[in-house]
Order: structure tokens, then sequence, then C-alpha cells
């Protein structure tokens, strides 16, 4: 008989999301809309000690109070993918207490349940924050992942843990490894991007746990699993059944269990925490949601600390594109100025050689192909028709007969220079041979096993060894923004310049150059209020995974402020859409009873973010505690334009539970009470009326806008130990409420004796005047004004003083102040404590 020799990408036709079965450590139910169930798991009888589950009220199964909290629990279920978690809840007097996890599929309801394990060694918050203490402390990369192995290893007790990271091609390596010692190191191996299929990466990506617990486990059925003639969607459940191809695989290399943490970078997936165990093991509910807390954390730590290596590498190119800006704009417009800058170019974006192609000629510097060669590579560019940056590491594959250019160009980047003629500047670098030790020969013909045409993994996990040729270090990310920088400086700033038109490029830099600085600010100004915003609300005593959702829930709410007024090319923002779009994202169906009215209005931008940040601390007080917490509440916000043209916005909250003014003030209420007084000098008052908060809010004129009527049917390096012998007063002058609180908290930390806020120059003034200050902080851009005069007076008084800035190193001092030190936002302790008047200090 002969065998079929199978492609790997079969793997990628298997429905993973829709097997019709679940692992038998748990139970699931699928109700309708009103809780009746319409299919369960063929053992769900048996966890719960009953019998024909179908057509009866889920409340008839899991008894009221149960049903209760799960009602409850999905009010606060956020997005598609939302999956909320109950633990220990009594199911029935009789039976003993489950973990329940709870999402939607579809028009379903999917309850899941497993039995609850007593873990009275784990304290889920206080775990998580100190493996993330212990990542803080590692210093280089290798050291971060090796330290985040052996965590999740020690929390989970998994035989083996592996950091798993996915190359561009979709292969992957093991980068780091915690395991046994009896164990064979895994450490260094690759795993052809077939191990995965894509399906399964896109599970990765929306559920970010998955745990296998028994390979040999006999899945049960859902029963019926064709519901409406659709089969029942398992894509977020905790208890999906495995595919038998990956059962194979994980038997074939010994394996029993397993469980996988998703590693995400900008919302893709970036890899693994890929966890083995040599016989079988199901760690409780309560463990599993710790791990998955900790690898999102670990997934936005490793985010930054990428995204800081990135920043440091554009800034370095920018410095140099600046430099060579400069020197091109002093010379002769055209394009043999630009041949005489191809040295600097190469230190621009890393290359091992660069290469021009402007009208007919070539000009080359560096390890780059011979001329002829560059002209044949030329040419295949003008066949293409290129427009837009190009870039390949593996030339060979992405131009036929590439032949010998690829002896010095195996990664090319290349970028059009000009819109009237094809010429080009190119990007070279060498081939990078490397020895590739892989888990089993990636190329080893598969064949079809017993179920049919469906992929049999390879069995072969012996090390198999292959030298990669022909390809270069992977372009990345950082290098075609610079290249997509560069090439629009060159299309719309050197070629092909008039004299008329050299004053307006002039022009053009200078409005290119405030863009960029403008911009900078902004971004610093928005990181800094995003950490104030999670210093400010650590102290509270929510859960790690509450912490997380209400510091996110107030994140997104600047982002989608953001998006709003981005979409106006960062011009006024409509109130009415803040609002409808803020009380839609976060109540859902719940939005309706929200009414709002009011004249259509617009802010500026400022104004528009700290409305953003009170709206949504409003919305989810109210939906945890006011009007909106049960099912007959409801909101009314009007607003109207008061003689003088400020808005007015009233907030009424009736038909709620009785209100009482809370024990303690947290940092939501602050943000309520505080944010629009202090960065808009408007008014913001709260009342805690018996039948319902009351609120008045007040926007001063100069933000407000009378628009058009809106369209009604549109409805998300870590700071080191710092110690300071200082002790004195300090005086900090900024105009963000919530930026000013941080500063304020870092001072305090650096052994600040007396910290004074101020928020404009009058404030600062009066500080001065009326105490003794020892050091000073001052945000050079205060909106409508700038701290120079204070900076002045600090002189005057000899009281050393540090500029805060986003904008740059080209910060806007006068000559006087030019000897000034500058600390760029976000502010850090470690750059803070540098400029401070102190005896003796250790960053």
């Amino acid at each position: 008989m002969t065998t079929a020799t199978v492609d790997l990408t079969s793997c990628d036709r298997e429905p993973i999301h829709i097997p019709g079965r679940i692992q038998p450590f748990g139970f699931l139910l699928a109700t309708k809309a009103d809780f009746t169930v319409v299919a369960h798991s063929a053992n769900a009888g048996e966890h719960l000690k009953c019998k024909d589950l179908k057509s009866r009220p889920l409340a008839a199964i899991l008894g009221r109070e149960a049903t209760a909290q799960i009602r409850s629990r999905l009010m606060l279920a956020q997005g598609p993918d939302a999956v909320e978690r109950l633990f220990a809840v009594t199911i029935r007097d009789e039976l003993g207490p489950f973990d329940l996890a709870v999402h939607r599929s579809g028009d379903h309801l999917i309850v899941e349940g497993e039995p609850s394990e007593a873990d009275v060694s784990l304290n889920s918050g206080e775990v998580v924050r100190g493996m993330l203490s212990r990542l803080r402390n590692t210093h280089n990369f290798d050291a971060f992942c090796q330290t985040a192995a052996r965590q999740i290893k020690w929390l989970t007790g998994f035989d083996r843990v592996m950091v798993y990271r996915f190359d561009p091609d979709g292969a992957g390596a093991v980068i780091a490894e915690a395991a046994e010692a009896k164990l064979e190191s895994f450490l260094g191996l690759h795993y052809p991007a077939s191990d995965i299929p894509k399906q399964a990466r896109i599970l990765y990506m929306r559920n970010w746990l998955r745990i296998i617990a028994d390979i040999d486990d006999k899945a049960s059925p859902i029963e019926p699993d064709i519901i409406d003639g659709v089969p029942l969607d398992l894509s977020m459940s905790v208890t999906r059944a495995v595919s038998p191809i990956h059962i194979e695989y994980l038997r074939n290399m010994g394996v029993r269990a397993s469980l996988s943490i998703s590693i995400l970078h900008e919302g893709r997936l970036w890899g693994l925490f890929a966890c083995h165990h040599y016989s079988p093991r199901r760690i409780s509910f309560e463990r599993r949601t710790a791990a998955e807390l900790f690898g999102q954390m670990f997934s936005w730590v490793l985010e930054s600390r990428e995204r800081e290596r990135d920043v440091a590498y554009e800034s370095r190119a920018r410095l140099l594109h600046n430099e060579m800006m400069a020197g091109l704009a002093a010379g002769k417009p055209g394009a043999e100025t630009l041949r005489n800058f191809l040295g600097s170019l190469r230190d621009i974006i890393s290359c091992d050689g660069v290469g021009v192609w402007l009208d007919g000629k070539a000009t080359l510097s560096g390890s780059t192909p011979s001329v002829a060669d560059f002209e044949r590579l030329v040419r295949h560019f003008q066949t293409m028709g290129l427009q837009d940056v190009f870039a390949t590491n593996e030339l060979g594959k992405a131009i036929p007969n590439a032949g010998s250019l690829v002896d010095n160009a195996a990664g090319v980047l290349a970028i059009p220079v000009s819109r009237a003629t094809p010429d080009y500047l190119v990007f070279f670098r060498n081939e990078v041979a490397r020895s590739v030790h892989w888990a089993g020969d990636p190329n080893k013909p598969v064949t079809a096993g017993p179920l049919g045409d469906r992929l049999t993994p390879r069995k072969s996990f012996e090390l198999w060894r292959e030298v990669v040729r022909g390809q270069s270090a992977h372009w990345t990310e950082s290098d075609l923004r610079i290249a997509s920088s560069l090439r629009v400086t060159l299309l719309e700033v050197i070629f092909r310049l008039t004299d008329a038109a050299e004053k307006e490029r002039k022009s053009a830099q200078e409005r290119q150059e405030l863009l960029i600085a403008e911009l900078n600010h902004r971004v610093r100004n928005i990181l800094s209020l995003i950490r104030g915003l999670i210093t400010q609300g650590k102290h509270s005593t929510l859960t790690a995974e509450e912490f997380a959702s209400v510091v996110g829930g107030r994140i997104e709410a600047l982002a989608r402020a953001h998006d709003l007024i981005t979409k106006t090319n960062w011009g006024p923002g409509s109130v009415r859409t803040l609002i409808e779009e803020e009380t839609a994202a976060y109540l859902g169906g719940k939005a309706q009873r929200v009414i709002d009215k009011g004249p259509d209005v617009a802010l500026e931008p400022e104004a528009f973010s700290t409305l953003a940040l009170v709206v949504h601390e409003l919305v989810t007080n109210s939906a945890k505690y006011g009007a909106l917490c049960d099912s007959t509440g409801v909101v009314n916000i009007t607003w109207e334009l008061g003689d003088g043209g400020q808005l007015i916005i009233a907030w009424q909250e009736s038909g709620g539970p009785p209100v009482q003014p809370p024990l303690r003030r947290g940092f939501g209420t602050t943000i309520i009470e505080r944010s629009i007084p202090y960065d808009l000098a408007g008014e913001s008052e709260i009342h805690y009326e018996l039948l319902g908060l009351r609120a008045r809010l007040v926007i001063p004129a100069r933000f407000v806008k009378r628009v058009r009527p809106t369209d009604r049917k549109a409805q998300a390096k870590p700071a080191k130990e710092t110690k300071s012998m200082f002790s004195g007063n300090v005086l900090v002058l900024e105009d963000n409420l919530v930026i000013a609180m941080d500063a304020e908290q870092i001072m305090s930390r650096l052994g600040a004796k007396r910290i004074e806020l101020a928020g404009s120059v009058t404030e600062a003034m009066n500080v001065i005047a009326k105490h003794k200050i020892d050091f000073a902080l001052l945000d050079i851009n205060l909106g409508a004004e700038n701290s120079i005069p204070v900076a002045m007076r600090l002189r005057e008084l000899n009281v050393p003083f540090a500029f805060a800035t986003g904008y740059g190193e080209g910060a806007p001092l006068p000559p006087e102040l030019k000897d000034a030190p500058i600390v760029q936002k976000p502010y850090m302790p470690e750059t803070i404590v540098t400029v401070m008047p102190v005896t003796e200090r250790e960053v």
C-alpha cells in the first residue's frame, strides 16, 4: 500500500475551536438568553448529581444563589472574549464548592465548572506581585526570560517550563527554560512553524491560558454539539477538548499534561510559556488564573522593555538623521548632495552597506553588490513599480534568479526617493550563516495517519542540525519606521527643489520639527498620566486582578477619548459622542438606561481627555454601586451652555439602591472631584443624596465649541531602587493633576520633607513667597503659559531647580537658562535624583 505524503499545512484546516467535546475534569452547560439549558457535557449530570439537564432553568440545576452570582458577574463582562471567573461557589446545598468560568459564545451563555480545590497557600495578588518584583530586578533580556520561566515553574509545579519565542517566519525557539534536573534540556531548540497551526495561534491570541490535564483522559461529548444547525464555538472555553493531532504530538514527546500561557506584544502573538509534565497534572483554577495574570503582566513589561530599546535606537537614528538633514540643507539642493552623505546613512539604519541610484547612476558605500548587480536589482524594483519601502532578509527568495546578488546582499531595505523618476536608496545586510538546532527534521516527510487526510505529527524529536544560509538579520519594525521617515524627508524636503521652493522647504522642515516636538511632548505627557493612574491606585485593597481591571478601564477611557479627537485631526471632540461611547463601551446593554440631553458642543483636546476620565469614573461607580448596579435605575446626563459660554454638565442618578457616602475616598473619587478644577480651572461637585448620586461639572468657555449636530447612529526600564539624602522642601510646578501627584510621590520617596504642588505660574509664585523652597521641578509647557518667570525668580533667590519637559533635547529655553538641568518626562526617580541638590545618592 502506498502511503500518502501530507502537507504540513493540513493541520491548519482542523476546526479546533468546535471539537464538540470537553476535558472530563470539568463540566459544561450551554444556555439560551433566558438561562434555559440547551446543551451540556455528558458528564455534567455526574458532576452535578442530577439528571435530565436539557431544557431546565439554570437555577434549577445550580441553585438560585449560584445563578444570581453568575448573572451579577456577567454584568461586568466587557468585550466578546471576556471570561468571568467565580471561585468556591456553592452548587445547591448538598454539593461541594465549584470554581466556575462564564462567557458568551454567539447567542449562548457557556457555564463551565470544576470542583474547587482549597489552595490555602495561594494569595493570588501577593504571589503575582512577588513574581513581578523579581522580574523587575533583572538587568538583561536573558535573565528576564529565565526568571519568568522559574517563576511559572514555581507557581504551577510543572516538570518543565519553557519561554518559547516565535520568529518572523513563524518558526519558534526555546529561549529560556526551567526544568527538573533529570530532564534533557530543550534550551536553544527550534520548532518549525507547522508545529503550531495558524488557527491555534489565533486562539492563543484570544484565550491567554490553555491546560491539558491528562492526554489519556476520555473527552466528554457535548449533547448536542450542534445547536440550531451551528456547532457550539468553544474558543474561549477553559475545558475545551484537545485536538487528536496535538495529543499525538505530546505523546510523541512523552508529555502527559501541558499548560500554555500566551505572551502578546502589541496585540500579536510574541511567544508562549510552554509547560510540560510527564504525568497527569491539573492545578486549581485559581492557580491557573494567577498564572494567566502573570503572563499578561509579563507581556506588558516585555512590551515596555522592547519599546525602551526601540526608542533608544530610533532616537539615535533621529539625531543622526537631523544632523544629516542639516548638512543636506546647507548644501546645493538635488541628488548630487546626497551622494556625499552615504557614510552618514549607514549610521542611521544598522547595515553593512548602502547604495543610491539617482538619474541612472549608481553610487555604493560599504559591503554591497557590484555595480552591475546593483543595476539588475534596480531594474527589478522598476519592474515591481516599487512606490513604498521594501524589505527582505532573504533576497534569494524575494527576487527570482538572484544569482550573485546574494553574495553581498542577503538582506535589502529599499526606499524610493523620487516620484518623477525611479530612483532608490538601498541598504544592504550581509548573510548571517547560522546553525539551527531543530527538535526533529522540519522537512522530514509526514504521512497520512489513521485519522485520514489529517496530519499525523512527525515522530522524530531527535536533534537535527541545519546550517541556514542566504539570510540576513531581520529588518525590525524600528528599521522600517526610520526608513519611512527618511523616505518622507527625501521625497518632500531634499530632491527636485527649485530655487523658488527653497524657502518653502525650510518652512516645511521647521513645521515638521515643531510637529515632532509637540508630538513628543504629548506622548510623554500621556505616558506620565498613565504611570500616575497606576501609581495613585496601587494603595487600594483590590486584588491584583481587580486592580488590573480598574486601571485598564481608566486607560481604555483615555484611549477612546484619544481616538475621538484623533479622528478630527486633534481638533475639538463631541461631548455627546464621548458620553455615548463611554457608556456603550462599559455598560453594553445597560447603556439604554443612560439618558443624555444637551446641545451639540465639543471640547478642546486637553479638556476632552480630562472629561473622559471623569465620565469613566462616574459610569464605573454607577455600575458598581449606583443606579446602574440593579435592573431599575437610570442616569440622566444633561448639559447646557452658561451665560459666559461655559459648559455645565449635570449628572443625576435615580431608581437605584439607597446612596451612602463612601467610608474612604479612593482615587476614582479624587479624579471626579479634582481633575476638572486642577487641570482646567473649572468646577466639580458630587453629592451623595439618598435617592441617587448627583454631580455638577463646569468646564470653562475657552475649551468649549459649538458644533453641528452629531450622527446619533454611531454607538481600549522599571525604576531602579533609588536612595537620597535630600530632606528639604520641594516645589512641583505641573499643570496636570495626575502627573503632579505622581511627581509628589516620587519626591516623597526621595526624602522631601514638604512638597508644594502648583498648577500655574501665579500659584508657584505664591508658594515661593510663602514658603522656603530648597528645590523646584518646573514643567516648561503649562498650556497657555510657561514656567520661565518662575525659573528666573528661583535663580534670583539662588534656589536650585530643574526643568521637566516632553519636548526632548530641543527644549525652548532662553539663553540665560540654557545651563539649567532638564528632566525628561515621564518622571522617574533615577532621573530626578540626578538633578536634586543632595549630598549623597545611589541609583
